[in-house]
């Protein structure tokens, strides 16, 4: 193949790194077979049951591996998301194994301390090869080696911007050659074409907004008799973006701008979180919650509970459970008035129930009955969403997951009376952050701040 004069192959164009990984893949998984069965039996010789089994499932994990897509290209990617692949690949060859075993009902024939032995030590090799040829890989780029050169479009916007001053672009193979401003013109195509063969560009990325379609035909015809690879990176500008994806539905790629994360096995994991963790902390609550009831009670007259309709996962209206912390009284109709300091309507009892947040306690029950999570979006009253929609960007984003008990927003100090815009504006900001980041270790550690300066703030009452 003939490159352009200033192109420099790198390592991985020159030699097939995905075969040479698969074959180790194949060999470090046969070796392993040998060592699990040393274990097991104190003997290195495997007679030919275990022979033909090590092999075959060495060939199921090289397959999988090749499936779950480690073999390609690691430029680029994070060491989170290759170890993910990883283990995907061994899952995906265990159960398979295990299905072929149990078909064929051999399971009798094999020592299951052995199978356990291979697939053990064989994923934690799999997943430390890896890890010491990503580091060594890194080292070797930030040491200028082995990169791809980049030669950026740039048209103004902060994706441009941001790649201009990156640091870790080196890390993750790739170095910036040059930047190119963005002009609509025929001498510009001529200039950028001369630049790719000038430069030995390996790449080039166009940052350009979402409306410069002809922009973009113009530089693929400018660079069609060039195997420079093309890359759009697209200037959102200041579109309100949640959980952006690329998703492929009915045959065709969709760019997803507003998505939930909460779907498919995220789902369940946040579901299963919620019953496990809401269901232990209901019943240690139970007492607490009896002596709240018993002091309402004896206070002031009234129901125990207050009860309010609020919005919900996909603006579904649901009724949320509260201690009551105010004496009964009538509001306006669809009016709906926010507690303030020194508020007359607020009991003795009330007051400390809210400044300590257990007048939110009964929303375990909510949480229980899958209408709230433990943690998410706090749900507002369905006045303050008509009022608020209108004036808020993305307002009603935060309905696009269950309402929490406590947020992201409130550990960071946005709980309690909204009395400005700008305080709902940073409330609605950080529930969108915490609704485009969600993980489950982000849910452990909003709880553990909870726990710790979430119950009680100065903004409570």
């Amino acid at each position: 193949m003939s490159y352009p004069p200033r192109y420099q192959p790198t390592f991985a164009e020159r030699y097939p790194l995905a075969m040479l990984a698969a074959v180790v893949d194949f060999l470090s998984v046969v070796a392993v077979g040998y060592l699990a069965h040393l274990w097991r039996f104190g003997s290195l010789e495997l007679d030919g049951r275990y022979t033909t089994a090590t092999f075959i499932f060495a060939l199921l994990v090289m397959l999988s591996l090749l499936m779950s897509g480690v073999y390609h290209s690691w430029r680029g990617r994070g060491f989170l998301q290759l170890g993910g692949r990883v283990c995907l690949g061994w899952l995906v060859a265990i159960g398979t194994a295990l299905s072929i075993v149990f078909l064929t009902k051999v399971a009798e024939s094999y020592s299951r301390l052995w199978f356990m032995g291979l697939v053990t030590l064989g994923g934690t090799v799999s997943i430390l090869l890896r890890l010491v040829v990503f580091l060594a890989l890194r080292q070797l780029r930030s040491a200028g080696r082995n990169l791809k050169g980049v030669l950026l479009i740039d048209s103004g916007g902060s994706a441009a911007r941001q790649l201009n001053g990156e640091r870790s672009l080196a890390e993750n193979g790739f170095r910036l050659l040059t930047s190119l401003h963005f002009e609509r013109s025929e001498e510009w195509l001529q200039r950028l074409v001369d630049q790719v063969d000038e430069q030995g560009a390996h790449e080039v990325w166009l940052c350009l907004p979402l409306t410069a379609g002809d922009a973009i035909r113009s530089v693929l015809y400018a660079l069609r008799h060039r195997t420079v690879e093309i890359r759009f990176i697209p200037e959102w500008g200041d579109l309100p973006l949640l959980n952006h994806r690329i998703s492929h539905i009915a045959g065709l790629y969709s760019l997803d701008l507003s998505c939930s994360p909460m779907d498919g096995p995220s789902r369940w994991v946040k579901r299963a979180e919620d019953l496990l963790i809401g269901g232990a902390i209901s019943l240690l609550i139970l007492p607490i919650c009896l002596v709240i009831a018993i002091a309402i009670k004896l206070t002031s007259p009234g129901p125990v509970l207050f009860k309010q309709y609020r919005t919900g996962i996909n603006g579904r209206k649901f009724k949320v459970y509260k201690f009551r912390s105010m004496v009964v009284h009538q509001e306006a109709r669809d009016e709906v008035t926010q507690a303030k300091k020194q508020d007359p309507r607020i009991t003795r009892i009330g007051a400390f129930l809210r400044r300590t947040s257990l007048d939110e306690l009964p929303q375990f029950f909510n949480v229980m009955q899958g209408r709230m999570s433990i943690v998410g979006p706090r749900p507002h009253a369905l006045a303050h969403n008509e009022y608020y929609k209108d004036l808020v960007e993305s307002y009603m984003q935060r309905h696009k997951v269950k309402p929490g008990i406590t947020g992201w927003a409130q550990v960071n100090g946005y709980r309690g009376e909204t009395d400005t815009l700008e305080k709902m504006q940073k409330r609605v900001e950080y529930d969108l952050w915490y609704i485009d980041n969600w993980s489950m270790w982000l849910d452990l550690k909003i709880i553990f701040w909870t726990i710790f300066k979430g119950f009680i703030g100065e903004n409570a009452y």
